[in-house]
């Protein structure tokens, strides 16, 4: 009998001791999980931030660019039925620049998602590839760090071109295509112009700090 009781004691002692790991474990794996995340949120925020800043400077703007944003619905310019978030840049108050999301969705392996700033004036500030399925070594050619040809959209405005200089040489306008591949400048180049148009059409609303027709205001973040 006594050693009956051993044995149980034995045996709760064992399930305590097991029951006391899993709880500092679960407690372990929650603290690194929370400290993780948050790591990680602040990293996409960083990076977030640099790419914005990368086509409109830090020093054009005063407000918290990452946390004004309005997210809009346009598939036929914006290039997705989804909502594409558009950051707004201002200086004393004062219009700066918006930089969005829209997607070229006509690309040769895929959609090609873009990063597009637009100064006040309907001038682009500059253009940036986000993410893209297009092949390496010919149309990767869209990313910055495989070549400087999405540079070349900096100054450009529905003006400059005209409405016929908004394609690739091949089709009679003013940007380069790629040897071997020119449905993937294609689409960026018309992503581009249909953004321009987009802004045109819906300037006064983006820079509006209340959204009406449509513009739904957010004070996320959404890289």
């Amino acid at each position: 009998m006594t050693e009956e009781v051993s044995t149980l004691r034995s045996m709760i002692l064992a399930a305590w001791v097991l029951g006391i790991f899993a709880v500092l474990g679960t407690g372990l794996v929650a603290l690194t999980f929370n400290a993780t995340e948050e790591r990680i949120a602040a990293n996409e925020r960083a990076a977030l931030l640099a790419n914005l800043n990368a086509l409109v400077p830090a020093d054009r703007y005063d407000n918290a660019l990452t946390e004004d944003s309005v997210q809009v619905v346009d598939p036929a310019l914006l290039g997705t039925s989804e909502p594409v978030t558009v950051y707004r840049a201002y200086r004393d108050g004062k219009p700066v620049a918006v930089l969005g999301a829209p997607v070229a969705p006509d690309g040769y392996s895929g959609s090609i998602r873009l990063l597009v700033g637009v100064y006040a004036d309907g001038t682009l500030a500059g253009v940036r590839v986000l993410a893209h399925h297009e092949t390496p070594g010919l149309g990767d050619a869209i990313d910055v760090s495989r070549s400087d040809w999405i540079l070349g959209f900096a100054d450009k405005s529905l003006e400059r071109p005209t409405e016929a200089g908004w394609g690739v040489k091949k089709d009679g306008g003013i940007f380069d295509q790629f040897t071997g591949a020119t449905i993937t400048p294609r689409a960026v180049v018309k992503a581009v112009h249909r953004f321009l148009l987009y802004f045109r059409q819906h300037r006064d609303k983006l820079f509006a700090k209340s959204t009406p027709g449509g513009l739904e205001a957010s004070s996320g973040e959404t890289p």
